[in-house]
């Protein structure tokens, strides 16, 4: 088995990704070391064409995630269309769940920190796809596949909902001509991808494919820089590429970037993200932002997640998870691990303040070690529960 094909398993991904994270925090606390990797970590380089003097920092949070952002766009319409998500029946009880685990985190932060920091709400609401399936996948064996389903259903809905939080609540100002740009590259890269899809005439006349995907990619390109010199954050413009994107040429370019998203761009930001100092500061003088992500990640998401799908599920003639408190209740658990999502969300709720951002992170990372440690107990519970199941014969 080649590198690429091992890093396409949600196991070696969400492994490789608490690796980057770890790796990251534990360099930057290093003597010598840690300081010489912030310094670099936050250095803004002089580039000539504006906009584009980003920290290294950045250039991964608002520069490389929108390609992880572009995947999920893309797997969020084929759920749309042909996927669990394809009709408003399917799509209901897990947006349902999705929802109460966005309203209860936030709540719960508020209650805590909603005096001295309530930009930080959004930070608890988010479910790390890549992390939540790993640990599905490296524990639950024996788990039935509707759980799985339902979880990645849960989780893609759960991240659109952090993608219009991104757009809508962590953008001061719209320069409504670069945005204009934007929209106008989006349309001629939706019309050039269709080239490439099996029925096309170009395809049909047997002309090369590699002109086409130089103009596409240097389309995603322009339309990237445009909305970030807009002011919307920059990864939006993978959210709208992987939208616009022809169905078939979208979804191979998913398959494509899957081991580059899961070897290189997540396990690269959750680096980044991670690598902060400890705030040189004692227990009882954390901020309550901390407190707040901490208790509200793990916490709020699987009470959040099981009570709304509980009363979604009322009356519900469906099998699975609709009449399985317990199983709602594992992917509660699994929806607390906030991760990357939460850590972009960090960044932007206290730029401008770095001791405040820096705690955001270690409890975001806390919170979903919290979160990673009892998923990870429930769901080898709930495998050998079905393990036995299988054995029995019932």
């Amino acid at each position: 088995m080649t590198a690429f094909h091992l890093v396409r398993s949600e196991r070696v991904a969400a492994v490789l990704l608490l690796g980057a994270a770890v790796l990251g925090l534990v360099l930057a606390n290093l003597p010598g070391i840690g300081h010489a990797l912030i310094g670099f970590a936050n250095w803004h380089p002089s580039l000539p064409l504006p906009g584009l003097s980003l920290s290294p920092r950045h250039w991964v949070s608002d520069g490389l995630l929108a390609v992880f952002f572009f995947s999920v766009s893309v797997e969020l319409r084929h759920e749309l269309a042909a996927g669990e998500l394809n009709s408003p029946r399917k799509a209901l009880l897990p947006t349902i769940a999705a929802l109460g685990g966005v309203i209860a985190p936030a709540l719960i932060y508020l209650a805590i920190a909603g005096r001295d920091f309530p930009t930080g709400w959004p930070i608890p609401t988010a479910t790390d796809i890549a992390f939540a399936l790993g640990v599905l996948g490296l524990f639950g064996r024996g788990i039935p596949g509707h759980v799985r389903v339902f979880l990645l259903a849960l989780a893609v809905i759960d991240d659109l909902i952090a993608i219009l939080i991104i757009a809508f609540f962590f953008t001061p100002a719209v320069e409504l001509p670069w945005l204009a740009g934007a929209a106008g590259c989006l349309l001629v890269f939706a019309w050039l991808s269709k080239l490439l899809a099996p029925r096309s005439p170009y395809l049909r006349e047997r002309r090369p494919r590699w002109p086409v995907i130089a103009t596409l990619w240097a389309l995603a390109v322009l339309t990237w820089w445009f909305v970030l010199m807009s002011g919307v954050h920059a990864t939006i413009a993978g959210v709208a590429l992987g939208f616009v994107i022809a169905r078939m040429p979208g979804e191979r370019m998913r398959a494509q970037l899957e081991p580059v998203t899961n070897g290189v761009v997540l396990p690269l930001f959750a680096f980044a993200a991670a690598a902060v100092a400890f705030p040189a500061v004692g227990i009882d003088e954390l901020h309550a932002e901390f407190w707040a992500i901490v208790v509200a990640l793990p916490l709020g998401k699987v009470c959040g997640i099981v009570l709304a799908g509980l009363l979604g599920g009322l009356g519900s003639r469906a099998p699975g998870i609709a009449r399985n408190p317990v199983d709602l209740m594992m992917v509660g658990c699994l929806g607390g691990i906030g991760f990357t999502v939460s850590l972009l969300m960090n960044e932007l709720a206290f730029r401008g303040s770095e001791q405040i951002t820096d705690e955001g992170t270690i409890a975001v990372l806390a919170g979903s070690v919290i979160a990673i440690a009892y998923s990870a107990v429930f769901v080898a519970l709930r495998s050998r529960h079905y393990d036995r199941r299988a054995v029995s014969g019932r």
